[in-house]
């Protein structure tokens, strides 16, 4: 991890989510979260990431961890810190996030 990178920190939800997934899930996991440490922005970096539309103190992103999985996470720019807040299936993001 270079001076320049962001901590990626996980909230309880997504510990949780890891400590009970198999080890291919939980592989591709933190691989996929890894990569938002270099640059957790849409449109810069690796992973498929997205803005989020939902209104609130805080901005949202998206990104799909695998085919079935997508990580909820918003951005500490003054911290430079990534909060992984959910990793829950594609389907329920979709439904509760409307994209």
């Amino acid at each position: 991890m270079s001076e320049d990178d962001y901590a990626v920190l996980l909230a309880d939800q997504p510990r949780e989510f890891l400590s009970v997934a198999d080890e291919k899930t939980t592989r591709i996991c933190k691989e996929k979260l890894g990569y938002l440490s270099e640059n957790p922005y849409p449109g810069r970096g690796r992973g498929d990431k997205e803005k989020l539309p939902v209104d609130g103190r805080r901005d949202r992103f998206r990104m799909h961890v695998s085919r079935t999985y997508t990580a909820i996470y918003t951005v500490l720019e003054a911290e430079r810190e990534v909060r992984i807040l959910e990793i829950l299936p594609i389907d329920d993001a979709h439904k509760r996030y409307g994209f």
